[in-house]
Protein backbone atom coordinates (compact mmCIF):
# COMPACT_ATOMS: atom_id res chain seq x y z
CA UNK A 1 0.00 0.00 0.00
CA UNK A 2 1.71 3.34 -0.65
CA UNK A 3 0.55 7.05 -1.35
CA UNK A 4 2.75 9.04 -3.81
CA UNK A 5 2.63 12.57 -3.09
CA UNK A 6 4.95 14.98 -5.06
CA UNK A 7 5.17 18.87 -6.50
CA UNK A 8 5.31 20.94 -9.71
CA UNK A 9 9.12 20.17 -9.90
CA UNK A 10 12.10 18.95 -8.40
CA UNK A 11 13.93 21.84 -8.28
CA UNK A 12 13.07 25.49 -7.27
CA UNK A 13 15.59 28.28 -6.46
CA UNK A 14 13.78 28.67 -3.04
CA UNK A 15 14.78 24.92 -2.34
CA UNK A 16 18.54 24.98 -2.57
CA UNK A 17 20.24 24.29 0.56
CA UNK A 18 16.92 23.18 2.14
CA UNK A 19 15.15 20.12 0.32
CA UNK A 20 17.63 20.29 -2.54
CA UNK A 21 21.59 20.69 -2.81
CA UNK A 22 22.73 24.41 -2.64
CA UNK A 23 24.86 23.95 -5.58
CA UNK A 24 25.65 20.92 -8.25
CA UNK A 25 23.42 18.21 -9.87
CA UNK A 26 21.50 15.34 -8.10
CA UNK A 27 18.87 17.48 -7.31
CA UNK A 28 16.53 15.00 -8.31
CA UNK A 29 18.19 12.67 -6.10
CA UNK A 30 17.58 14.85 -3.03
CA UNK A 31 14.23 15.82 -4.01
CA UNK A 32 13.67 12.28 -4.20
CA UNK A 33 13.94 11.65 -0.76
CA UNK A 34 11.37 14.06 0.35
CA UNK A 35 8.70 13.09 -1.86
CA UNK A 36 7.90 10.00 -4.01
CA UNK A 37 6.17 11.47 -7.06
CA UNK A 38 7.27 14.64 -9.47
CA UNK A 39 4.42 16.27 -12.55
CA UNK A 40 6.72 16.45 -15.34
CA UNK A 41 5.43 19.53 -16.83
CA UNK A 42 8.95 20.42 -18.92
CA UNK A 43 7.80 17.83 -21.49
CA UNK A 44 4.74 20.09 -22.31
CA UNK A 45 7.21 22.47 -23.71
CA UNK A 46 9.94 20.42 -25.38
CA UNK A 47 10.52 16.83 -25.59
CA UNK A 48 14.02 16.37 -23.48
CA UNK A 49 17.34 14.37 -24.42
CA UNK A 50 17.83 10.97 -24.15
CA UNK A 51 20.78 11.49 -22.09
CA UNK A 52 18.75 13.71 -19.98
CA UNK A 53 16.30 11.14 -19.49
CA UNK A 54 18.89 8.49 -18.91
CA UNK A 55 20.19 10.76 -15.59
CA UNK A 56 16.76 11.19 -14.39
CA UNK A 57 16.06 7.51 -14.47
CA UNK A 58 19.92 7.10 -12.57
CA UNK A 59 18.61 9.82 -10.08
CA UNK A 60 14.93 8.25 -9.15
CA UNK A 61 14.79 4.97 -7.21
CA UNK A 62 12.18 2.42 -7.81
CA UNK A 63 8.82 2.66 -7.00
CA UNK A 64 9.28 6.61 -7.86
CA UNK A 65 6.58 8.09 -10.20
CA UNK A 66 6.97 10.49 -12.69
CA UNK A 67 3.22 11.41 -14.52
CA UNK A 68 4.79 13.23 -17.47
CA UNK A 69 2.58 15.71 -19.84
CA UNK A 70 2.17 14.79 -23.53
CA UNK A 71 3.48 17.43 -25.92
CA UNK A 72 1.90 20.48 -26.37
CA UNK A 73 2.24 19.80 -30.63
CA UNK A 74 -0.12 16.73 -29.67
CA UNK A 75 -2.57 18.60 -26.91
CA UNK A 76 -2.56 21.72 -28.72
CA UNK A 77 -1.88 22.07 -31.96
CA UNK A 78 -5.45 21.52 -32.64
CA UNK A 79 -7.59 18.96 -33.09
CA UNK A 80 -5.23 16.29 -31.34
CA UNK A 81 -5.13 14.98 -34.60
CA UNK A 82 -1.34 15.51 -34.86
CA UNK A 83 0.72 12.69 -32.93
CA UNK A 84 4.03 13.08 -35.34
CA UNK A 85 6.05 14.38 -31.77
CA UNK A 86 4.81 11.46 -30.49
CA UNK A 87 7.19 8.52 -31.76
CA UNK A 88 10.01 10.96 -30.35
CA UNK A 89 8.66 11.26 -26.76
CA UNK A 90 8.00 7.52 -26.47
CA UNK A 91 11.42 6.80 -27.26
CA UNK A 92 13.42 9.25 -25.35
CA UNK A 93 11.31 8.49 -22.02
CA UNK A 94 12.43 4.97 -22.33
CA UNK A 95 15.25 4.55 -19.92
CA UNK A 96 12.60 5.42 -17.16
CA UNK A 97 10.47 2.38 -17.27
CA UNK A 98 7.99 1.75 -15.33
CA UNK A 99 8.65 4.55 -13.52
CA UNK A 100 6.63 6.80 -15.49
CA UNK A 101 3.27 6.27 -14.09
CA UNK A 102 1.06 7.95 -16.16
CA UNK A 103 1.30 9.93 -19.26
CA UNK A 104 -0.81 13.36 -18.86
CA UNK A 105 -3.16 14.94 -21.61
CA UNK A 106 -3.75 18.30 -20.62
CA UNK A 107 -6.53 19.69 -22.56
CA UNK A 108 -6.82 23.58 -23.34
CA UNK A 109 -9.86 25.23 -22.09
CA UNK A 110 -11.17 25.39 -25.47
CA UNK A 111 -11.88 21.79 -25.41
CA UNK A 112 -15.27 21.21 -24.48
CA UNK A 113 -17.55 18.61 -24.87
CA UNK A 114 -18.01 18.61 -28.51
CA UNK A 115 -14.05 17.94 -29.24
CA UNK A 116 -14.96 14.48 -27.26
CA UNK A 117 -14.78 12.21 -30.54
CA UNK A 118 -11.26 13.98 -31.21
CA UNK A 119 -9.93 12.73 -27.57
CA UNK A 120 -11.58 8.80 -28.23
CA UNK A 121 -9.48 8.88 -31.50
CA UNK A 122 -6.34 9.77 -29.66
CA UNK A 123 -6.49 7.44 -26.89
CA UNK A 124 -7.41 4.61 -29.43
CA UNK A 125 -3.95 5.57 -31.62
CA UNK A 126 -1.68 5.75 -28.05
CA UNK A 127 -0.16 2.65 -27.53
CA UNK A 128 -1.52 0.29 -24.57
CA UNK A 129 2.00 -0.29 -22.80
CA UNK A 130 1.09 3.12 -20.53
CA UNK A 131 -1.62 4.20 -18.50
CA UNK A 132 -3.36 7.73 -19.41
CA UNK A 133 -4.78 10.46 -17.39
CA UNK A 134 -6.74 13.36 -18.99
CA UNK A 135 -7.39 17.15 -17.64
CA UNK A 136 -10.29 18.80 -18.87
CA UNK A 137 -10.59 22.69 -18.26
CA UNK A 138 -14.12 23.47 -19.10
CA UNK A 139 -16.44 23.93 -16.66
CA UNK A 140 -19.16 22.09 -18.71
CA UNK A 141 -17.48 18.80 -17.78
CA UNK A 142 -17.85 19.39 -14.48
CA UNK A 143 -21.62 19.85 -15.03
CA UNK A 144 -22.72 17.01 -16.83
CA UNK A 145 -19.45 14.30 -16.49
CA UNK A 146 -21.12 11.23 -17.85
CA UNK A 147 -19.77 11.55 -21.56
CA UNK A 148 -15.78 12.03 -20.68
CA UNK A 149 -16.47 9.49 -17.90
CA UNK A 150 -17.38 6.78 -19.84
CA UNK A 151 -14.96 7.67 -22.53
CA UNK A 152 -11.78 7.46 -20.26
CA UNK A 153 -13.41 4.64 -18.44
CA UNK A 154 -13.61 2.49 -21.77
CA UNK A 155 -9.87 3.48 -22.42
CA UNK A 156 -8.91 2.60 -19.02
CA UNK A 157 -7.68 6.30 -18.16
CA UNK A 158 -8.22 8.47 -15.22
CA UNK A 159 -9.64 11.87 -14.86
CA UNK A 160 -7.58 14.42 -13.29
CA UNK A 161 -8.79 17.16 -11.42
CA UNK A 162 -7.53 19.91 -10.75
CA UNK A 163 -8.66 21.16 -7.33
CA UNK A 164 -8.29 25.22 -6.95
CA UNK A 165 -11.50 25.96 -4.79
CA UNK A 166 -8.95 27.09 -1.74
CA UNK A 167 -7.47 29.05 -3.91
CA UNK A 168 -9.51 30.76 -5.27
CA UNK A 169 -11.96 31.18 -1.89
CA UNK A 170 -10.34 34.74 -1.12
CA UNK A 171 -8.18 37.48 -2.98
CA UNK A 172 -4.54 37.03 -3.30
CA UNK A 173 -2.44 38.85 -0.55
CA UNK A 174 1.03 38.20 -2.11
CA UNK A 175 2.52 38.80 -5.60
CA UNK A 176 2.74 35.06 -6.49
CA UNK A 177 -0.82 34.79 -5.40
CA UNK A 178 -1.62 37.92 -7.42
CA UNK A 179 0.21 36.41 -10.46
CA UNK A 180 -1.98 32.65 -9.77
CA UNK A 181 -4.83 34.57 -9.79
CA UNK A 182 -4.48 35.42 -13.19
CA UNK A 183 -3.09 32.59 -14.59
CA UNK A 184 -4.52 29.51 -12.87
CA UNK A 185 -8.08 27.91 -14.21
CA UNK A 186 -11.11 28.09 -11.43
CA UNK A 187 -11.62 24.34 -11.39
CA UNK A 188 -14.98 22.65 -9.19
CA UNK A 189 -13.22 20.16 -6.57
CA UNK A 190 -14.01 16.29 -8.30
CA UNK A 191 -13.83 14.02 -5.78
CA UNK A 192 -14.88 10.49 -8.01
CA UNK A 193 -11.95 7.85 -9.08
CA UNK A 194 -11.78 6.45 -12.36
CA UNK A 195 -9.56 3.76 -11.76
CA UNK A 196 -6.97 2.35 -8.91
CA UNK A 197 -4.66 4.69 -9.29
CA UNK A 198 -6.62 8.39 -8.83
CA UNK A 199 -4.16 11.51 -9.33
CA UNK A 200 -5.13 14.93 -7.92
CA UNK A 201 -3.67 18.34 -8.51
CA UNK A 202 -3.94 20.42 -5.73
CA UNK A 203 -3.77 24.28 -5.74
CA UNK A 204 -3.76 25.67 -2.04
CA UNK A 205 -2.40 29.36 -0.55
CA UNK A 206 1.23 30.79 0.32
CA UNK A 207 -0.05 31.02 3.94
CA UNK A 208 0.95 27.17 5.13
CA UNK A 209 -2.80 26.60 7.58
CA UNK A 210 -4.75 28.03 4.50
CA UNK A 211 -3.14 25.31 2.24
CA UNK A 212 -4.02 22.78 4.98
CA UNK A 213 -7.21 23.65 5.83
CA UNK A 214 -7.85 23.76 2.28
CA UNK A 215 -7.06 19.59 1.86
CA UNK A 216 -9.23 18.59 4.49
CA UNK A 217 -11.60 17.00 2.88
CA UNK A 218 -9.07 15.36 0.37
CA UNK A 219 -7.78 13.35 3.51
CA UNK A 220 -10.05 11.14 4.16
CA UNK A 221 -10.75 10.52 0.48
CA UNK A 222 -7.85 9.47 -0.23
CA UNK A 223 -7.54 7.42 2.73
CA UNK A 224 -10.76 5.76 1.51
CA UNK A 225 -9.19 5.05 -1.90
CA UNK A 226 -6.19 3.20 -0.21
CA UNK A 227 -8.65 0.71 1.93
CA UNK A 228 -10.33 0.38 -1.65
CA UNK A 229 -6.90 -1.22 -2.79
CA UNK A 230 -6.44 1.78 -4.93
CA UNK A 231 -2.82 3.81 -5.36
CA UNK A 232 -3.25 7.27 -5.52
CA UNK A 233 -0.95 10.12 -6.26
CA UNK A 234 -1.66 13.46 -4.74
CA UNK A 235 0.35 16.31 -6.01
CA UNK A 236 0.74 19.79 -4.03
CA UNK A 237 0.71 23.16 -5.89
CA UNK A 238 1.18 26.83 -3.56
CA UNK A 239 1.13 29.77 -5.78
CA UNK A 240 5.17 30.07 -4.78
CA UNK A 241 5.63 26.43 -4.05
CA UNK A 242 8.10 27.58 -1.23
CA UNK A 243 7.64 24.99 1.15
CA UNK A 244 5.64 22.54 -1.28
CA UNK A 245 7.93 19.24 -0.47
CA UNK A 246 7.53 19.66 3.25
CA UNK A 247 3.61 20.01 2.40
CA UNK A 248 3.44 17.06 0.48
CA UNK A 249 4.92 15.05 3.53
CA UNK A 250 2.55 16.59 5.79
CA UNK A 251 -0.90 15.47 3.44
CA UNK A 252 1.04 11.89 3.39
CA UNK A 253 1.45 12.00 7.50
CA UNK A 254 -2.17 13.31 7.68
CA UNK A 255 -4.15 10.11 5.67
CA UNK A 256 -1.34 7.62 7.47
CA UNK A 257 -2.99 8.88 10.79
CA UNK A 258 -6.29 7.56 9.43
CA UNK A 259 -4.68 4.45 7.47
CA UNK A 260 -1.66 3.46 9.87
CA UNK A 261 -0.89 0.27 7.53
CA UNK A 262 0.38 3.13 5.17
CA UNK A 263 4.17 2.41 3.76
CA UNK A 264 6.03 5.76 5.08
CA UNK A 265 8.13 8.12 3.39
CA UNK A 266 11.33 7.88 3.41
CA UNK A 267 13.57 9.54 5.67
CA UNK A 268 14.23 12.90 3.91
CA UNK A 269 17.94 13.80 3.71
CA UNK A 270 20.40 16.63 5.76
CA UNK A 271 20.33 19.97 3.83
CA UNK A 272 23.08 20.34 2.20
CA UNK A 273 24.21 24.20 3.41
CA UNK A 274 25.77 26.90 1.03
CA UNK A 275 29.43 26.07 0.83
CA UNK A 276 31.17 28.56 3.69
CA UNK A 277 33.19 32.00 2.72
CA UNK A 278 36.59 31.80 3.64
CA UNK A 279 39.06 35.14 2.97
CA UNK A 280 42.29 32.80 1.61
Amino acid sequence: MRLHVGCAMWSLKSWQGRFIPASGGDRLRSYAGWCNAVEGNTTFYATPTLATVAGWAEQAPAGFRFVLKLPREITHGGGLGDVSALPEFLRVIEPLGDRVHALWIQLPGSFGPGDLPALSRLLRVLPDSFRYAVEVRDPAFFHEPRRLEDLLTGAGAEWVPFDTTEFFRTPPTSDAERDAWLKKPRMPRRTEALTDRPIVRYLGRDATERTVGGWREWVPIVAGWLREGRSPTFFVHTPDNADAPELCRRFHDEVRALVPELEPLPQPPEPSAPAEMTLF
